[in-house]
């Protein structure tokens, strides 16, 4: 990029920065945008197929979840980033309807495209995105249905929607009925809302039997064994101390040397030691804990003077886990062994270490009022507890997340459709030209069902006409049976999602279809630097394999 003054060119960028604009930006952009939306696109409903994703270390990842799917991939172009992101800005929000969202924003950007060519300004159409976002959610609360904690059909029917084509159909019956379990236990009410945070519910994950093994445990399950052979297996009444700091002889702070000239001394020296460490085991003793859970290591001293106790202890526990058994047992972190007393102890009914798939667990079950529970999966293969793990965490944050909103609506493309068909009318109501957008923006919609179609194997234009004619009769609950074909009510069949799965889809695929619109021209420096980026993925143009530039590390199956 040169200017000229005098004749004389003045460099502003440094030589090697590669610059595209107008159209030309544009046009990289969506296309990059675009291909993300389609590599997931085929993993959309229950029929939809599952990509096998191999990094550079050989591992396998097999799913059809679209926010793990796009995170695997090792996507470059800064576009395609952007409908990453909204995947997991959705996951983060809600959990399910990942591929939704990226499919949405993928579809917003093609039609945007036609209205680029008829010059229509990007900023006009981003407004019109906008005013059909907002009206979508106006639309949206015509055909919401509320529910409740209690309605525990609902729920589960909820949880088994998010987890239907997500390797766990088999099972689902079963598995949902621990994932409504699970969430229930762990609501609580701050300032008159209800709240439930998931990450008190521990997935805890064991090849071997089969799914339907997989069980709940209201406590918690820690994956350690106790540290002594001769601990009891089973203790009863149980009061656990939670030590975040070593059972162990402490260094001093100082770097002190120590002369020992006789063997005298070195005796005296070992016995000091072993009596700071039965010190801390008797302090512990004192308190009443009759099992000890320790986040840091225990030394061998201290392990012989705590099975001499009766202790049950397991050392090297994870944080994550300490903190959920302290909410679930009603107990504190002690970090100070010195300052130990009752009043920090849990409490619970039962801790037994058990044999699971060859290895030994610690289960701390019969909690008082346990807010925090354990679900153990089980399967066949590695893959087949990973799939069935991220089927579990799209259900349990569904739960919880109409369990808050109290708000859901039909699945299997029926809301898209009615938003499709409401917006079209609204937008013959608009005088200017965002009246071009809105209408683009309601086409746009139609990709979902249209989607569910396709991956079923079905005629997406008769199935589209269809439902567009329940729609217009006024069966605003109208979607698409992928197992039959037919189009029946969603509501009836039990295939509902959270009215927020839908807004949260809509709204962050507007936003980051408006921002990628706007962007008119790339300045790209490339000079070979450190995570720099190379000058071939500014320049346009599908590479042979017909993926845009720069999204390198996708398996070729895509």
């Amino acid at each position: 990029m040169a200017a000229q003054l005098g004749g004389q060119p003045i460099f502003i960028l440094r030589e090697g920065t590669e610059r595209s604009k107008g159209r030309e930006a544009q046009n990289n952009n969506i296309m990059a945008a675009k291909a993300v939306a389609n590599a997931v696109r085929t993993t959309l409903g229950p029929k939809g197929m599952d990509k096998m994703l191999v990094d550079g270390l050989g591992d396998v990842v097999i799913t059809n979840d679209g926010v793990t799917i796009l995170r695997e991939m090792d996507i470059e172009h800064p576009a395609a980033k952007m409908v990453v992101e909204v995947a997991k800005t959705q996951d983060d929000e809600v959990g399910d309807g990942t591929t939704t969202a990226a499919v949405l924003s993928g579809e917003l950007l093609k039609v945007a495209e036609d209205l680029l060519d008829q010059d229509v300004h990007p900023t006009i159409i981003a407004s019109g995105y906008r005013l059909a976002a907002d009206n979508a959610s106006e639309i949206l609360k015509t055909i919401e249905r509320t529910v409740t904690e209690d309605d525990e059909d609902l729920l589960l029917k909820i949880s088994e929607t998010a987890m239907t084509g997500k390797g766990a159909e088999s099972s689902k019956d079963k598995l949902s009925k621990l994932v409504v379990k699970a969430v229930k236990s762990v609501v609580e009410v701050e300032s008159g809302k209800k709240v439930v945070d998931i990450d008190n519910i521990k997935i805890e994950k064991k090849v071997g039997g089969s799914i339907e093994d997989s069980e709940l445990i209201e406590g918690m399950v820690i994956d350690k064994e106790r540290v002594h052979p001769n601990m009891p297996k089973v203790v009863k009444d149980v009061k656990i101390a939670m030590i975040s700091e070593p059972v162990e002889f402490k260094k001093t702070e100082v770097d002190a040397e120590i002369n020992i000239t006789s063997p005298d001394q070195l005796q005296l020296f070992l016995d000091q030691e072993e009596k700071m460490l039965k010190n801390m085991v008797d302090n512990i003793i004192n308190s009443g804990a009759n099992v000890v859970v320790c986040q840091k290591g225990i030394d061998d001293m201290a392990q012989h003077y705590m099975s001499k106790a009766g202790i049950l202890a397991v050392r090297r526990v994870k944080k994550s886990d300490m903190e959920k058994l302290s909410r679930a047992s009603g107990g504190a972190m002690v970090t100070n062994i010195d300052e130990i007393s009752e009043s920090d102890l849990g409490h619970a009914g039962l801790a037994e270490e058990k044999k699971i798939g060859g290895d030994s667990m610690l289960f701390i079950t019969g909690c008082k009022n346990p807010k925090a529970v354990s679900i153990i999966i089980r399967g066949g293969t590695e893959h087949v507890v990973d799939s069935l793990e991220r089927a579990l965490e799209d259900a349990l944050r569904v739960v919880g997340v109409v369990i808050e909103d109290e708000k859901l609506v039909a699945g299997g493309g029926s809301p898209e459709v009615e938003l499709s068909l409401r917006l079209s009318e609204y937008a013959a109501t608009l005088k200017g030209r965002e009246q071009l957008a809105v209408t683009k923006f309601a086409n746009a919609l139609e990709v979902i069902p249209r989607t569910l179609a396709e991956n079923a194997g079905l005629d997406p234009i008769d199935m589209m006409v269809e439902l567009k004619s329940q729609h217009e009769k006024g069966n605003k609950n109208a979607g698409l049976d992928v197992y039959t074909g037919d189009v029946i009510n969603m509501m009836d069949k039990g295939v509902v999602e959270p009215l927020r799965v839908k807004t949260q889809a809509i709204n962050s695929a507007t936003e980051s279809a408006v921002m990628i619109l706007r962007i008119d021209d790339v300045i790209a420096s490339t000079g070979g630097g450190e995570g720099e980026m190379p000058p071939e993925m500014m320049g346009g143009g599908m590479p042979p394999g017909g993926m845009p530039p720069g999204m390198g590390g996708m398996p070729p199956m895509m």
